[in-house]
């Protein structure tokens, strides 16, 4: 039950302690409740439609590396030559959601047969991993509730109940190895101090995931893939006119990047 309403023009400083707590509950709880129905409701609506998306852009030569040349933030994470010659034979890029928890996921990029490595396809996992209660009594049922949201998964945190996982590429050489040229630095060896991320494979092979890619590449990139082709993702690259001066004066430098033949011209990036 709501608590009473509060007079006009009041604020949260106004409010006694007790209703800021009431308020609180029922926004964690209830709406909490309602909140993640319709996104469980998203998730299930939106994958037909995804499906289909995905059979209309395959027949699109090079879609996947334009969308990711379209993303201005991916611009910090493509730093390297070799990274984004590497990216531009991805064919696909799919989110597979967990069954248990959807939250949860899986993020495969498909490659097409590619001088680096051998693996077809590339994956990142998010994997659910429940963090146990400090008292075993607290832990949260499992069993939904009338609107189909279980305790379990109302409880759920991101930060404490997925694991993101790590694979090891097969790379056909040292030689095009990416992550030993251009391995990740951390502030002495601290794991979560990340001063140079290096190539961006290393985010395959390191379980960690510092500069939270997970929800760039679900929540944008993959759900704004076609705007992004277009030129009119929400994070475009060069929006605030600086990139877009760049390409305009170089438009015909053997700087850009050739989506057709990669391997033959130089990327807009300098090698480091």
């Amino acid at each position: 039950m709501l608590p009473p309403p509060a007079k006009a023009n009041a604020s949260a400083d106004d409010m006694e302690d007790e209703v800021i707590e009431e308020l609180d509950e029922f926004d964690k709880t209830v709406m909490g409740r309602v909140r993640l129905a319709r996104d469980y409701l998203a998730y299930t609506k939106l994958q037909p439609f995804y499906e289909e998306r995905r059979a209309v852009v395959s027949k699109i030569p090079k879609f996947w590396p334009q969308v990711l040349e379209n993303h201005g933030p991916m611009e910090m994470e493509l730093q390297h030559r070799d990274d984004i010659v590497a990216m531009s034979y991805l064919t696909d890029l799919w989110i597979v959601r967990d069954a248990k928890e959807p939250r949860a996921f899986t993020a495969e990029f498909h490659f097409s047969e590619n001088p680096y490595f051998s693996d077809t396809v590339l994956k990142k996992e998010f994997k659910y991993v429940p963090a146990p209660p400090e008292d075993a009594a607290d832990v949260p049922s499992s069993e939904p509730g009338e609107d189909g949201i279980s305790d379990a998964q109302l409880a759920f945190d991101w930060d404490t109940d997925i694991k993101p996982q790590a694979i090891k590429i097969k790379w056909k050489s040292d030689a095009k190895n990416l992550t030993k040229q251009h391995p990740r630095k951390n502030e002495d060896d601290d794991e979560e101090d990340v001063l140079d991320p290096g190539s961006f494979f290393n985010w395959f092979e390191h379980a960690d995931d510092p500069k939270d890619l997970a929800s760039t590449f679900e929540e944008d990139i993959f759900a704004h893939a076609i705007q992004y082709f277009l030129g009119k993702g929400p994070n475009q690259r060069g929006e605030d006119g600086s990139d877009e001066e760049d390409d305009d004066e170089d438009e015909d430098d053997e700087g850009s990047i050739d989506l057709e033949e990669p391997v033959k011209k130089k990327a807009k990036h300098s090698a480091t």
